[in-house]
């Protein structure tokens, strides 16, 4: 995965138009050819016509309910997006939009120049962060974060952000599938984050719409957008393929950020291991090796220990780190499951307790 993708494609709502106005036109040919038919037909254009201006008076509604809520922010190096999160001026974004810096320049709708920001916490493991904004301009608008349970796919959305840098832009698909398990690039020598129910889109989500919002036609914000999928055959975004932390996660991390200045809760299952994926012979990976055990963790308490193997966790076969981490992405703390490992050339399994992040 890459936060890289293409040019966003543009609204086009003139073919909706089209297909609303062929569809009845067909229906319309069902019935008998006579003399009232072709009342019925006159009778379609304009309910087409109808139909195809709510939509764009409802896409209309939602940028200007939602696109005020959405900020840009600027960094020494990066440049992304961010969503007021509340009336004291506190924005919720990526965490790899705020990388290791400190201070930011955050331009919102209603401010002529950038506004200073601080950052508040940074938690890349969801990668999310909170920064806050040193002076809150007059009619900051927080905006409205929905259900992330009620995301259905097919549902229309719009993704709002400043991708390569032009403010305030808007792109439209839909909700083309839940509960995603994602895992992304890494840098700087990190492993990336592995977020679990993410809402997969064909909005498309370009450089810069990072930390931006996706919106649903209720105007209510069902997730961050992220990343983009890239095409391992081309080495380039995949179209139409773009990811978005939802809604429920935000809230949840951005709401332990403002209140106690950082995250006391994070919902994430952990082994308590240090390990690294292993290669066999054909220099294919054969699961995780485990280099160190936390004293009193999940896989101390199961009887694992370094030098074990790790090849399975419940039902899921493991055979890289990232696979594993996309495993207990899947899981609550507290749930419990079976570990598959081998011991000096042996199978076994464990129960395990999972503890938390």
């Amino acid at each position: 995965m890459d936060a890289h993708a293409p040019r966003p494609a543009a609204l086009r709502v003139p073919a909706v138009v089209a297909l609303l106005a062929v569809t009845l036109t067909l229906s319309a040919c069902s019935g008998s050819p006579d003399r009232a038919e072709r009342p019925t037909r006159q009778a379609a254009q304009p309910a087409a016509a109808r139909q195809a201006s709510e939509l764009q008076n409802a896409y209309q509604r939602v940028i200007r309910d939602v696109l005020p809520s959405v900020v840009q922010i600027e960094g020494e190096q990066e440049l992304g997006s961010g969503v007021v999160y509340d009336d004291r001026g506190h924005i919720v974004t990526n965490a790899h939009v705020v990388a290791d810096q400190k201070r930011f320049k955050v331009t919102t709708a209603n401010s002529e120049e950038p506004l200073s920001a601080t950052l508040v916490s940074s938690y890349p493991q969801q990668d999310l962060a909170v920064v806050k904004l040193d002076r809150v301009p007059t009619g900051l608008r927080a905006a409205t974060f929905g259900d992330s349970a009620k995301v259905e796919v097919g549902q229309i959305v719009l993704a709002m952000g400043s991708p390569l840098g032009l403010a305030s832009s808007v792109t439209q698909g839909i909700v083309s599938a839940t509960g995603r398990t994602v895992t992304e690039p890494g840098s700087g020598g990190r492993a990336g984050a592995t977020i679990g129910n993410m809402v997969q889109t064909s909005a498309a989500i370009n450089p810069g719409n990072s930390g931006g919002a996706l919106v649903d036609l209720d105007g209510q914000v069902i997730g961050i957008p992220t990343l983009a999928a890239v095409d391992p055959s081309m080495g380039s975004a995949a179209p139409g393929i773009g990811f978005a932390i939802p809604a429920s996660t935000v809230k949840s991390i951005a709401g332990q950020i403002v209140r106690d200045g950082k995250v006391t809760d994070s919902g994430r299952a952990a082994l308590g291991i240090t390990g690294r994926t292993l290669v066999n012979d054909q220099f294919q990976p054969a699961g995780v090796a485990v280099v160190e055990v936390a004293e009193g963790g999940a896989a101390d308490k199961a009887g694992l220990r370094p030098g074990d193997v790790i090849t399975g966790l419940g039902d899921t076969e493991i055979t890289t780190i990232t696979s594993l981490a996309e495993a207990l992405a899947d899981d609550r703390p507290g749930e419990r499951t079976t570990v598959t490992y081998t011991r000096g050339g042996e199978s076994r399994t464990a129960d395990v307790t999972l503890g938390e992040q």
